[in-house]
């Protein structure tokens, strides 16, 4: 194995390390006493043929199968699916400022919920994933069709811009709706500050097939990414279609975000944050950055969400809380350093 080969085994090997401690941390962190050996033991006993005591009681045995552990692997799969859909956005958009809500999907999702919870009587809380996963689709249909239909030959900056012009069409469709029912404020500012509640593991099993379907295709063009990063016109010669690569990725990426973002809330700065640290540290190639954003993001919002359930114990602050207040200053700095390339 050549030199190149061993280190990027080696840094796959050393984020993959990370994000195992980083759901043990979150798996273990809270008022019922968990014990990493209890865990393990009981993680262990779970496999086929494997029958050993792990020592945990039965409510321990329920705390950590039914809310610690359905909360953490939801955790990381939004996480992983933010960050990779952001990385996929800088990639093809060749904006360093691209994340998940760049094209409106955040608004949409926002709208949709915040309409599916006025509503109550007729959808309730039980039709608020579906509302805010057709809403955010919506909303990136429209950014798309109005920046292909306008933009041209710089079609991905008037994308940028439309999405702009989206987000506020939906959000001030989101006030409207709001002041039309004001009673259900609370309900939708809880929504759309973010939260990893969990109804056992049924949102897990819902959100997985789109993550690891959009996941999966974004993977498939890391090596097409760095040829568009040369621009259109050469990736085009070099046999590359930039226009269908860019719809291909900014369908995928949008169905897993609108998924995940349907069951978590809106969970804003990781699709930005993740992908740049991972950048300082490995570079622009999106046959590492793409893996990498993958894990990292994963482990970021599992202790990020460790921290909004500590923080204020027993209250628990949002999760979009504390990612904004680690994104926004990070969101500055990337703007402070991109100022000359946007």
């Amino acid at each position: 194995m050549t030199r190149a080969p061993r280190r990027r085994v080696l840094v796959l090997s050393g984020a993959l390390l990370v994000l195992i401690a980083a759901l043990l941390v979150g798996i273990l962190v809270g008022p019922a006493g968990l014990t990493v050996r209890g865990v393990l033991l009981e993680l262990l006993d779970a496999l086929p043929f494997v029958d050993v005591d792990s020592g945990l009681s039965t409510r321990q045995q329920a705390i950590l199968w039914n809310i610690r552990m359905p909360r953490v692997v939801l955790g990381a799969l939004v996480g992983a699916m933010l960050a990779i859909a952001g990385a996929a956005y800088q990639g093809v958009f060749r904006n360093p400022l691209a994340d998940p809500y760049l094209l409106g999907v955040s608004s949409g999702a926002g709208l949709g919920a915040t309409l599916a919870i006025a509503l109550g009587g007729v959808l309730g809380m039980a039709g608020v994933p579906v509302a805010a996963f057709v809403g955010g689709l919506l909303a990136v249909a429209a950014t798309y069709a109005l920046g292909r239909t306008a933009g041209g030959a710089r079609s991905e900056v008037v994308i940028i811009l439309a999405g702009v012009a989206v987000a506020a069409f939906a959000n001030a469709a989101q006030t409207f709706a709001l002041q039309l029912s004001d009673d259900s404020l609370r309900q939708v500012y809880t929504w759309l500050l973010g939260r990893l509640a969990t109804n056992g593991w049924s949102d897990v099993v819902v959100v997985l097939p789109y993550v690891a379907i959009a996941a999966a295709v974004v993977l498939l063009h890391r090596r097409t990414l760095d040829v568009m990063g040369v621009g259109d016109v050469e990736a085009a010669s070099l046999g590359v279609h930039p226009a269908r690569v860019r719809l291909v990725l900014v369908c995928v990426a949008t169905l897993g975000t609108a998924a995940v973002v349907s069951v978590s809330g809106l969970i804003g700065f990781v699709g930005i944050v993740v992908p740049h640290a991972v950048r300082l540290l490995v570079g622009p190639g999106h046959r590492m950055l793409l893996p990498l954003s993958l894990m990292a993001g994963a482990a970021f919002l599992v202790l990020a969400d460790v921290v909004a359930r500590t923080v204020m114990s027993p209250a628990e602050l949002p999760i979009g809380v504390v990612t904004a207040a680690i994104g926004a200053p990070f969101f500055l700095l990337v703007l402070r350093r991109s100022r000359g390339g946007l």
